[in-house]
């Protein structure tokens, strides 16, 4: 079986590729009816995207990371690019030990890959980088993804757009688009999250909801971050599921991700 663990990698970190943008969150007492008026409690802007959410909750669990995407100088800002295997030519590899892509334009990702492996195919096992991919949207240009992962987290609307009823049927199913010794997993809200390893065994982690639902913007991109974290720290796959989903169930019951771990 693939083993995640990276010893004496020191202080290497977790790199994540993807989206930064700006959430602007208002709360309300209920979910309004279309076309209805509702007045607004509060409203609150805050840092989001698959993978600056994922790297936030990585760095508050306590993981040396980085984000690379497109930032912008002002607070809002329009067609921002997304990195380019030319960008991505530029990043010093020794520096991570596990690199994680929010599935956008895979085009481009496809030669980010490469290129890390390319960069594995010339270190011991102990010293090469994880890849992890995340294929959330149904677009048919990320499917191209699935190959190409250590690890591939693929989200339920992904999933049901192919016809799957449930996280286990997902993972028959895909199975076969992944390359060999490849772990799959897929979080399926609140029935929590299924997984499976190299040796084609299904795993699942129940959901821990919060006593009170607040804010489940971002549940998805806390369950990948604390699933990385575990594996990356020598976890094993059940661990690290069952850890994404009470660190996920956390995030559901605050505002935010301040509160995640108290």
């Amino acid at each position: 079986m693939i083993s995640f663990c990276r010893e004496n990698m020191g202080d290497k970190k977790i790199l994540c590729i993807g989206l930064v943008c700006l959430d602007i969150i208002n709360v309300v007492d209920e979910y309004p009816e279309e076309d209805s008026d509702t007045r607004c409690l509060s409203q609150r802007w805050q840092r989001g995207g698959n993978a600056s959410n994922t790297c936030t909750v990585l760095s508050l669990l306590g993981a040396p990371c980085a984000f690379m995407g497109s930032l912008a100088p002002g607070p809002v800002a329009e067609n921002l690019p997304d990195v380019s295997i030319e960008d991505f030519s530029k990043v010093d590899l020794s520096q991570y030990k596990w690199i994680h892509w929010e599935g956008r334009n895979a085009d481009e990702q496809v030669k980010m890959i490469e290129r890390v492996r390319e960069h594995n195919s010339k270190q011991e096992e102990k010293n090469r980088i994880t890849i992890s991919v995340e294929i959330e949207k149904t677009r048919e240009p990320l499917y191209q993804l699935f190959p190409l992962g250590d690890l591939v987290f693929v989200s339920k609307d992904v999933a049901q757009h192919f016809g799957f009823t449930s996280a286990a049927a997902a993972l028959k199913g895909f199975c076969g688009r992944l390359r060999k010794r490849a772990t799959l997993i897929c979080a399926w809200a609140e029935k929590g999250a299924d997984a499976m390893g190299p040796d084609g065994v299904i795993i699942h982690a129940d959901a821990f909801p919060p006593e009170k639902l607040v804010d489940t913007l971002g549940a998805g991109d806390t369950f990948n971050a604390s699933v990385i974290h575990s594996l990356s720290n020598g976890g094993s796959l059940q661990d690290a599921l069952t850890f994404g989903c009470q660190i996920a169930g956390k995030k559901c019951g605050v505002h935010g991700y301040d509160g995640i771990l108290h």
